[in-house]
């Protein structure tokens, strides 16, 4: 087929001559151009594009691109972990002080220093302001002594200083009312409560829990009325206890026990489910059955998160103590907090709910540095 002659003159005159910085000849060119071929620009070439000021147009402003606060999540520096850490305990304890010990922030008592001439009057006692100041004029209306106090907080509000006292002296020191039990003691006790009701849950609720997430005609006869008997308050079941179980710690373990043993079986069939599928086929296929294909494949492959969910499965336990231990003959440590709130003792009472945070953060760091030592395989136990 011949070219049309017309129609190569029009595609000659639109190609550049050999002469113009082309990098190929004008023959070459058309050659390419008729052939179909697409001329690829040489980096010299771009380089030497017009910029905006020498007329090649304007270019588009930069955007700033602000910082998001929400992204993908990044692990911290240890340095950076560390003053959080510190941070999120020192920012309570300084808005704790502030109010404590400057007097234009929120004292809203006046503490007695001297009465006076006031009878009523006693050192220590705490009354408002207005009443207090309608003592001083009327006192300075009758001409005799005023009484003098200075600001206070309420009594239940105790000062930092007062509660680090308190704390050391109750761990120590013998407890000055004859009825009065210390604080080691009571914590012991406590302490054994919430022990043989988190085994008891967890003897029932971690098989039953793992065998409704791996089998669903299970899940289907239980979960449904565990879903119902979870939203039911465990302290509710209280005085049904106490008339089951007697007054002393059998009810206290029993209330432990419902309060955790129904949300330990749902959170454990769930992290059941999130096995992968893939897993357990493969096992199958291989010709793991039933207690085999739990005991080899299921429970290995869960073991990590298993032993997350008991960690916080356990603080859950803690917040039913003291609730658990006024049902019945009251002991524990939950005894210690009330005695002492009889006697209005609140910087003993601050001192026993600071304890109860520390034993239970202590244990929390324990078990969380044994799952490191036992999974070292698991990323998220780092």
């Amino acid at each position: 087929m011949t070219a049309d002659p017309a129609h190569s003159a029009a595609r000659a005159h639109l190609l550049p001559s050999a002469g113009e910085g082309s990098p190929r000849s004008g023959s070459d060119e058309g050659i390419a151009a008729l052939s179909g071929e697409v001329a690829i620009p040489s980096p010299a070439s771009l380089s030497k594009a017009p910029s905006p000021a020498e007329g090649g147009g304007l270019a588009a402003p930069a955007k700033a691109r602000r910082r998001s606060w929400i992204g993908v999540a990044k692990p911290l520096s240890p340095r950076r972990r560390i003053t959080l850490t510190v941070l999120s305990f020192l920012l309570p304890i300084l808005a704790w002080s502030a109010v404590s010990y400057l007097p234009f922030l929120w004292h809203p008592l006046v503490e007695v220093s001297d009465p006076g001439d006031v009878a009523w009057m006693q050192p220590g006692m705490r009354l408002p302001k207005a009443a207090f100041a309608e003592e001083v004029a009327s006192a300075e209306a009758a001409k005799s002594a005023p009484p003098v106090g200075r600001a206070a907080n309420p009594v239940y509000l105790p000062a930092p200083h007062e509660v680090a006292a308190a704390f050391w002296t109750s761990l120590t020191a013998q407890p000055t009312q004859r009825d009065a039990i210390r604080l080691p003691l009571s914590l012991w006790h406590s302490i054994q409560i919430i022990f043989w009701g988190f085994l008891i849950s967890s003897i029932v609720g971690v098989p039953l829990g793992i065998l409704c997430g791996a089998q669903p005609t299970l899940a289907r006869i239980t979960e449904p009325v565990i879903e119902f008997v979870r939203y039911m308050p465990a302290p509710a079941f209280g005085a049904l206890m106490v008339a089951i179980l007697g007054i002393y710690d059998g009810p206290k373990i029993a209330i432990i026990v419902i309060g955790t043993f129904f949300q330990q079986v749902l959170v454990i069939a769930n992290t059941t489910r999130r096995i992968d599928p893939l897993l357990i086929e493969a096992a199958l296929t291989l010709g793991a059955r039933n207690l085999r294909l739990i005991r080899r494949v299921i429970v290995p492959a869960m073991l990590p998160q298993l032993y997350r969910d008991q960690r916080i499965l356990l603080g859950w336990a803690w917040t039913y103590l003291i609730v658990a231990e006024l049902i019945g003959t009251s002991s524990g440590i939950t005894f210690f907090i009330t005695q002492q709130a009889r006697y209005q003792h609140f910087e003993n009472v601050y001192a026993a709910i600071l304890i109860i945070g520390l034993v239970g953060s202590l244990t929390d760091i324990a078990l969380a540095m044994l799952g490191r030592r036992l999974f070292p395989y698991d990323r998220s136990e780092r």
